[in-house]
């Protein structure tokens, strides 16, 4: 048995708070692939598995992981893989492929349930329940950091300290509807401080009145804590005396006879009826919590989360596990929360549809991670429940929306195969494209999809970068590409394990561009890749008239009605939209950019140093020493360094 130190590369970073009291074991077994060959090489590692919690990790032969579990008592828990009779069909399959375990202790089972959901991010093993959509969700985020606050969407990292953040959001979309609604109710600021320290007159927002112009002094400090004040009260779910204030302030206007600040009044209450008006999902006096049903049919999962803060409704969004075939419910569910709460701060009431075995055990570690007390609740009667049953109804919904997308995209990859004739349905769809404007900037896209749709955890940029490929030359730019990404397949996973070869290519392009591709792949002996050039028809294919190019000269056309059709236009569409994207962010970066950035030990002070004091770079370029040395915070040595790098020999 070896022992894996625990500064170990192949161990997360964020399993560093385990390191007090942790041990890590790896023991290798037999590479034979059979059942017998797993459960020996299990075997071999129960003979030093303590009765701990901890972690285990199941890996094949090519050491790739295949499972993380966690464990109260490590040895019992591992033991249970021995007995393969008692095993489901899924975990057998798992077994047999089984070469190597990995272990990790921990002081108690909370924190192994903790490191289980990083690695199981991490790693994303094919036996685990996994959440599909781990995308981070937008926030609205109030800063303190300036004696005018700012008000603005949060994506990301909360590092911001003098901040509050409000969320989650269940899309951008809903994010950007209450954003403006308390634009126009409270009038906060939402410019950056750059942009509010250098403006003279109001600008745009406040003429629309969603803005009350601190830039300019058309209020003071005190009335625009007071808009702080009542947009934190009405974030935190207080907005009855919000309401209240509203009103009384646009009364005693109208009784001043100020018609024109009773109006503004009346214009902020009614952004605050139209927020309240919005909530679909009722949950007052309910507090911050999420809500969370399950729906299963057809070996699919789908779990509708309604995220409720502050006693209102801020959107629900449905979440589609994968790798659920032969999952209990409950545990597809509890892998999901803990998974779910990996990068998301966990509300102070949790509510489900069912009841889970493990609750005590999920209470604790997301109190652990929260910092404060969460409880799960299955509520049984009242508001509570119908919320549940709205969930579970949204649930059902979603999943019969999945199941008839699903089917309709199973029919048209069957007929995919067919008309090209593949020797299976795709799983996996390659399509590339490049992108340049006369040469600069080149770059090279591919996107990828499946039956599920697009993986954009997938999609992958190339900048073009060889010396030996020509400026604009599509042809060189596409040999490029594919020589890197079918090398680095070759290289990485010359077994085809993985599930990165694809089986079939899209190419944006025609006649010339197939050959090249064929030419390539043929070079680099790969000739089981089915290759198809798209290319546009004689209306540039607007009238869908799109001329499909295969190896041998053979040519299709699809009827202008075909789904195929439509959906490998939405590939194409896909590969364009993506390479046009990555291509204008790196011309965008390439005009922000200086010869002193090539300039060794020139960082963005002493460039900025240089360029206020020359004003060009090409000023600096043409400086004698001397003035460089003249310079602000260019030292001597400094100046030496920038002189000698224009002026080689010099």
């Amino acid at each position: 048995m070896d022992r894996t130190p625990a500064d170990r590369p192949d161990q997360p970073n964020a399993a560093d708070r385990f390191n007090e009291d942790q041990a890590t074991y790896t023991v290798r077994g037999s590479e034979q692939p059979d059942l017998d060959a797993g459960v020996a090489a299990i075997r071999e590692v129960l003979k030093t598995l303590p009765r701990r919690p901890g972690v285990y990790r199941m890996q094949d032969a090519r050491g790739d992981v295949l499972y993380v579990g966690k464990a109260r008592a490590l040895r019992n828990r591992v033991t249970n893989y021995t007995q393969v009779a008692k095993l489901p069909k899924r975990l057998q399959r798992m077994v047999s492929q089984t070469r190597s375990m990995t272990i990790v202790t921990t002081r108690t089972e909370a924190e192994a349930l903790l490191l289980e959901a990083q690695l199981i991010k991490r790693f994303r093993p094919p036996y685990n329940v996994l959440l599909r959509d781990d995308k981070s969700f937008p926030f609205i985020l109030l800063r303190e950091d300036h004696a005018f606050p700012r008000i603005q969407k949060h994506r990301g990292a909360r590092r911001i300290k003098k901040a509050h953040y409000y969320g989650p959001f269940a899309s951008a979309g809903s994010v950007t509807r209450t954003l403006n609604a308390l634009q126009k109710l409270f009038l906060l600021r939402s410019c950056s401080d750059s942009y509010f320290e250098n403006r003279s007159r109001p600008c745009l927002l406040y003429q629309i009145k969603r803005c009350s112009a601190p830039c300019v002094g058309r209020i003071g400090v005190e009335e625009y804590d007071e808009l702080v004040d009542d947009a934190k009260a009405f974030l935190a779910g207080k907005s009855t005396g919000v309401q209240a204030r509203l009103s009384k302030s646009m009364a005693e206007a109208a009784e001043r006879q100020d018609f024109e600040l009773a109006a503004v009044y009346r214009d902020r209450l009614r952004a605050l009826t139209y927020i309240q008006g919005s909530q679909t999902v009722h949950a007052e006096g309910l507090g911050d919590a999420d809500v969370f049903a399950l729906a299963c049919k057809g070996g699919t999962v789908s779990i509708q989360a309604f995220f409720i803060r502050g006693g209102q409704n801020w959107g629900h969004r449905a979440f589609f596990p994968a790798h659920v075939n032969d999952v209990p419910e409950t545990e597809v569910l509890s892998s999901f929360l803990v998974q779910f709460y990996e990068d998301m701060p966990p509300p102070r009431r949790i509510l489900l549809d069912r009841a889970l075995a493990d609750r005590e055990l999920l209470e604790e570690a997301l109190c652990e991670r929260a910092g404060h007390k969460v409880g799960i609740e299955v509520p049984q009667r009242g508001s509570r429940r119908k919320l549940i049953e709205q969930a579970k109804r949204n649930a059902e919904e979603a999943l019969d929306r999945r199941l008839a997308e699903t089917t309709t995209q199973g029919k048209i990859l069957r007929e995919l195969a067919d008309t090209f004739e593949l020797a299976d349905v795709p799983k996996r769809i390659e399509v590339y494209d490049n992108s340049h404007i006369m040469g600069t900037n080149a770059t090279g896209a591919m996107i990828v999809a499946g039956p599920e749709g697009f993986r954009k955890n997938g999609y992958r940029k190339f900048n073009i970068k060889r010396p030996e490929t020509n400026p604009g030359d599509d042809f060189a730019m596409m040999r490029e590409v594919l020589e890197r990404r079918f090398g680095r397949l070759e290289r990485e996973d010359p077994d085809r394990q993985s599930g990165e070869w694809p089986d079939l290519l899209l190419i944006d392009g025609g006649k010339g561009q197939l050959s090249a591709v064929c030419e390539v792949m043929e070079d680099m002996g790969v000739h089981d890749v089915p290759v198809v050039g798209v290319a546009k028809g004689p209306h540039h294919g607007r009238e869908g008239r799109e001329i499909f190019h295969l190896p041998g000269g053979r040519e299709i056309t699809l009827p202008p009605n075909s789904g195929l059709l439509f959906y490998l236009q939405r590939l194409r569409d896909e590969a364009h939209r993506f390479a046009i994207g990555t291509h204008r962010a790196k011309r965008a970066k390439s005009l922000t950019m200086s010869t002193l950035d090539d300039v060794p030990g020139i960082g963005p002070t002493r460039k900025r140093a240089l360029l206020m004091h020359f004003g060009t770079a090409r000023a600096v370029k043409g400086a004698a020493l001397e003035d460089l040395e003249k310079a602000p915070g260019i030292s001597r040595a400094t100046a030496r360094q920038v002189y000698d790098y224009f002026h080689p020999g010099g």
